[in-house]
C-alpha cells in the first residue's frame, strides 16, 4: 500500500478540519411549522381546555404552537391549568396553591365542558389536571409543533428547571403580559421565543421599545385593540404581530387582511381551513 506524502496528509487533514468547523457553524434549519396558529389551551373548542385530549387534538390538526397555562401546587408540582382554582372547569373547587397534586387530581376538570356541551361520560370522559412535564414530553414526540407556556403564578424558574431536565428548549416558548416574568425567561434562556401579550389599549410605541430591548419575538395584542397602524409598526420593527383570542371567522379574515401574523384561538381547525383558502 502506497503511503501519502506527509505534506499531502497534513493538507488533507487541514481540509477536513475546515469542513468540520464550517458545517458545525451552519445554523440549524428549522423543522417546525410556521403557520401562525396558536391553539389556545389546546383545541379548547372541541375538548376540555388544558387537558391531554385538547393538546393531542391540536397536534393532529397541525398548529405551529400550543399555548397552555401553569400554576404551582402546595407540593411544588407545576401543573397545567388556567385559573388559581378549579371552580370554573371542575366538579369541585380547590385552590391550586393550597393542595397537593394528588389532591388536585381528585377534580374532574372536564366537568364544565361536558355540562356546557350536553355530553355524557362516554363522549367526554373525566380528565385530571396534567403536569407540565407530561405535556412537554407529549410535544417532544414530534417536530412540527411547539409549546408556549404562560406562567400564571411566579413559577418561571421551576418551569425552566423542568425544560432543562427534559432537554426540551427547542420545543418551548413563553407568553404572558407580565414584563418581569418574560424578562426572567430571557435571563434563563435567551434563545427561547417570547410572545408578549398586550391589552387592547396598550401604547404600541412604548411596547416596541421594551420588546426590542428585551429581545422578544412577538407582540400579541387583544383583538379589540388591533389596528393596521399597530401591525405596520410591529412589522417595521422586525417583530411578529399577533392577536388574542380570536374565534370569529369574520374577525380572523379582517385581521389577516391587515397583516396579522399570529392568532391565539380556541378554534385552530377553523383558522387552518381559512388559511388554506387564502
Amino acid at each position: 500500500m502506497q503511503l501519502l506524502d506527509p505534506k499531502k496528509r497534513i493538507l488533507y487533514l487541514l481540509i477536513g478540519i475546515i469542513i468540520l468547523i464550517t458545517n458545525c457553524s451552519l445554523p440549524e434549519k428549522s423543522i417546525f411549522l410556521n403557520n401562525g396558529v396558536t391553539a389556545h389551551r389546546g383545541n379548547s373548542a372541541a375538548y376540555p381546555e388544558n387537558t391531554i385530549p385538547a393538546f393531542k387534538s391540536a397536534l393532529s390538526i397541525g398548529v405551529d404552537w400550543i399555548e397552555l397555562d401553569i400554576y404551582k401546587t402546595n407540593d411544588d408540582k407545576i401543573v397545567v391549568i388556567h385559573d388559581a382554582n378549579t371552580n370554573r372547569v371542575g366538579n369541585k373547587n380547590l385552590a391550586v396553591s393550597e393542595v397537593t397534586y394528588e389532591e388536585l387530581k381528585s377534580v374532574d376538570v372536564a366537568h364544565d365542558f361536558r355540562a356546557r356541551n350536553k355530553l355524557n361520560l362516554t363522549d367526554c370522559p373525566p380528565e385530571v389536571t396534567p403536569l407540565l412535564s407530561d405535556i412537554i414530553q407529549l410535544v417532544m414526540q414530534q417536530n412540527s409543533t411547539r409549546l408556549s407556556i404562560q406562567p400564571k403564578s411566579n413559577c418561571v424558574e421551576e418551569a425552566m428547571k423542568i425544560i432543562n431536565k427534559l432537554k426540551a428548549e427547542k420545543w418551548i416558548g413563553f407568553n404572558d403580559g407580565n414584563l418581569q416574568k418574560m424578562k426572567q425567561v430571557k435571563k434563563y434562556a435567551n434563545r427561547i421565543p417570547v410572545f408578549w401579550d398586550r391589552p387592547a389599549n396598550s401604547n404600541i410605541d412604548d411596547d416596541l421599545k421594551i420588546a426590542l430591548k428585551e429581545g422578544f419575538q412577538s407582540i400579541v395584542i387583544n383583538q379589540n385593540g388591533i389596528t393596521k397602524d399597530k401591525v405596520d409598526k410591529i412589522h417595521k420593527a422586525g417583530l411578529e404581530a399577533g392577536a388574542w383570542t380570536v374565534n370569529d371567522p369574520e374577525i380572523m379574515k379582517s385581521l389577516l387582511g391587515i397583516g396579522v401574523d399570529r392568532f391565539y384561538t380556541d378554534r385552530p381547525e377553523q383558522l387552518i381551513m381559512l388559511l388554506k383558502k387564502q
